[in-house]
């Protein structure tokens, strides 16, 4: 469920910074294959890995992962 409330832009990051998957995976010390499910939305990081992709852009995790409207807490 709750990987169905986050959206991310991974892949627009990613491209725009000039880094391959490969690349990126290796340096965060996972596969190539988790950092494709990430950016399909078919894998949720985990809060550590999560901050690590933040770091290694240097932006903050927010700018990279976001809950979709319908999942945000009604206030």
């Amino acid at each position: 469920m709750a990987q169905n409330c986050v959206e991310n832009r991974l892949r627009e990051v990613r491209v725009l910074a000039g880094v391959t998957q490969e690349e990126l995976a290796r340096a965060l010390g996972v596969t190539r294959q988790t950092i494709i499910a990430i950016e399909k939305g078919r894998y949720l990081p985990s809060l550590t890995l999560a901050l690590k992709i933040a770091s290694y852009f240097n932006k903050k995790v927010e700018d990279i992962f976001h809950l979709k409207q319908e999942c945000k807490p009604q206030t």
